[in-house]
C-alpha cells in the first residue's frame, strides 16, 4: 500500500468521527437543552468559565475528563492518517517543534493563572480550548512553513505578521489593565522578533513546516517569558483581590526542572551511540525497511538486524523519549513540590485519588509523593514499549502524535505548575 494512502479501517474511524462531530453540531441546533444544557454545558463550557472568572481554578470531574481522553484519542487517530496522506515529516526537527509549541501552552496558561488576560480572551487560554486555540496557529504556520519552504526573507516577513497579530490582538491589550510596568514585557515582545529571525537563520536546512513551527513558538515563548519576568517585577492584583505570594523560587525550580533535565540528559547519552549507528546502517529507530509488512518481519528472527538489535538503547537519544521523560517526571515532581510543601491542590480525579491514597499511608508530605511515583513508573513502561514497539514506515506519524499526547497531558501541566508556584499565582 502506498504510505500516504488511507487504510478501510482509517476512512472508516475518519467518517465515524466525522459523524459524531456533525450529530454533536447538529444536536446544538435541533435539540440544545440535551446536548447543551445536559452535557456540554455543566460538563465542558462552565468549567471552562468558571477557571477564566475570579473564582479560577475550576476542577476536572469523571465526566469532562473521560469526554477529553477520548476526543484524544480520536484526534491522534485521525491526525495521524491525514499528516502521513499529506506527508508530513517525522523526524527529530519535526518532534522539536512539537515539544516548543508544548511548552508554549504553560507559559501562556500561567499568564491567565496570574489574571493577565481579559474577560473577553481569558477562555482561549484555559484548557483544553488553549490546545485547540494554539493548534490553529499551529496549523497556520504549517502552512506559511509550507509555502515559503525556500524563501528565508518571505517565511520571516509571514511570520512576524503573524506574530504581530497575536501580540497585538491577544497579548498587548491587557497592558492597560494592570497596574503594570512594562519594561520586562516589552523587551520580551521584542527579544521575540530577534528570536524568530534567529531561529530561522539558523534552521535554513529544515524542512519548512518544523522550521517555521519551532520558529514562531520559540518567539512567543521568549514574549511569554518577557511577562513572567514582568510579573515578578511590578506584580499585579490578581482579580481576587490578593496579590502573588513570595515562594522561594530556586530549590523548587533545582527539583523541578532540572532533576528532570539531568535524568533525561542520561538516558539520552546511554543512547547515544546506538542511535548514530542505527542511522549509519540507513535505519531509522524501531521503524522496519521498506517493503515489508510488521507481519512479515515478526516471521522471521531478525535479532541481529540493526532495527531490532540497537532499537532498545537507540531511541533513548530520540526527542520523542526525551520529551516524554522530561514530562511526566516534571508533571510528577511539580505536583509533589506543590502539594507537599506549597499548599497546592490537585484538579484532576484521577490524580487526586492517587495522591489522598498516598496521604492516607502516612508515610510523608500530603501523599502527592506516590503521584510522582504513579508517573515515573508509567513514563518508564511508556518507554519500554517504545523501545520494543515497531513500526512500518507508514506508521510513524501515529508514533509522533502518541508522543504529542504524553507530553500535553504531562509537560505542560508539569511546567504550568512551577510557574505558578515560583511567581506565586
Amino acid at each position: 500500500m502506498d504510505d500516504g494512502a488511507l487504510s478501510t479501517l482509517e476512512l472508516r474511524f475518519i467518517q465515524a468521527y466525522g459523524l459524531i462531530t456533525a450529530i454533536f453540531v447538529g444536536g446544538l441546533i435541533v435539540a440544545p437543552d440535551l446536548f447543551w444544557g445536559d452535557f456540554l454545558g455543566p460538563y465542558v463550557w462552565e468549567p471552562i468559565t468558571k477557571d477564566a472568572g475570579t473564582s479560577g481554578d475550576a476542577g476536572y470531574s469523571l465526566v469532562n475528563t473521560a469526554f477529553y481522553i477520548l476526543t484524544m484519542i480520536g484526534a491522534v487517530i485521525v491526525f495521524q492518517a491525514l499528516f502521513r496522506h499529506w506527508q508530513l515529516p517525522t523526524g527529530d526537527r519535526m518532534v522539536w517543534a512539537l515539544i516548543a509549541w508544548v511548552a508554549l501552552a504553560p507559559i501562556l496558561r500561567v499568564l491567565e493563572d496570574a489574571d493577565f488576560f481579559g474577560s473577553e480572551t481569558d477562555f482561549l487560554f484555559i484548557s483544553p480550548v488553549i490546545h485547540i486555540h494554539l493548534a490553529t496557529w499551529l496549523i497556520a504556520v504549517g502552512i506559511v512553513g509550507h509555502i515559503f519552504a525556500r524563501d528565508r526573507l518571505g517565511m520571516f516577513a509571514a511570520l512576524v505578521l503573524g506574530y504581530l497579530l497575536f501580540f497585538g490582538l491577544l497579548v498587548q491589550p491587557n497592558w492597560a489593565e494592570h497596574d503594570m510596568g512594562v519594561l520586562f514585557a516589552m523587551s520580551g515582545a521584542i527579544a521575540g522578533v530577534f528570536t524568530l529571525y534567529l531561529v530561522i537563520h539558523n534552521t535554513w536546512g529544515w524542512h519548512g513546516i518544523p522550521r517555521a513551527m519551532i520558529a514562531f513558538a520559540s518567539a512567543l515563548i521568549v514574549m511569554g517569558l518577557g511577562h513572567w519576568l514582568q510579573l515578578a517585577s511590578t506584580p499585579w492584583v490578581q482579580e481576587s483581590g490578593t496579590m502573588p505570594k513570595e515562594n522561594p523560587a530556586l530549590w523548587p525550580v533545582l527539583v523541578v526542572i532540572i532533576i528532570p533535565l539531568v535524568v533525561a540528559w542520561t538516558v539520552w547519552q546511554y543512547g547515544r551511540d546506538n542511535l548514530i549507528a542505527i542511522r549509519s546502517s540507513g535505519n531509522e529507530v524501531g521503524v522496519i525497511p521498506d517493503g515489508m509488512t510488521l507481519e512479515e518481519w515478526e516471521s522471521e528472527d531478525r535479532s541481529e538486524h540493526p532495527v531490532e538489535k540497537l532499537t532498545p538503547t537507540a531511541i533513548l537519544a530520540t526527542p520523542m523519549v526525551a520529551g516524554m521523560l522530561f514530562g511526566q517526571l516534571c508533571d510528577g515532581l511539580a505536583t509533589m513540590v506543590g502539594i507537599d510543601w506549597f499548599g497546592y491542590s490537585e484538579k484532576h480525579p484521577v490524580s487526586d485519588a492517587v495522591i489522598q491514597f498516598g496521604d492516607s499511608l502516612e508515610l510523608i508530605g500530603n501523599g502527592a509523593w506516590l503521584f510522582f511515583l504513579v508517573k515515573a513508573a508509567i513514563i518508564s513502561l511508556i518507554i519500554y514499549l517504545f523501545a520494543e514497539m515497531r513500526v512500518e514506515r507508514r506508521q510513524q506519524h501515529l508514533r509522533v502524535l502518541i508522543v504529542l499526547a504524553v507530553m500535553i497531558v504531562g509537560m505542560a501541566p508539569g511546567l504550568r505548575d512551577i510557574g505558578r508556584l515560583i511567581l506565586g499565582v
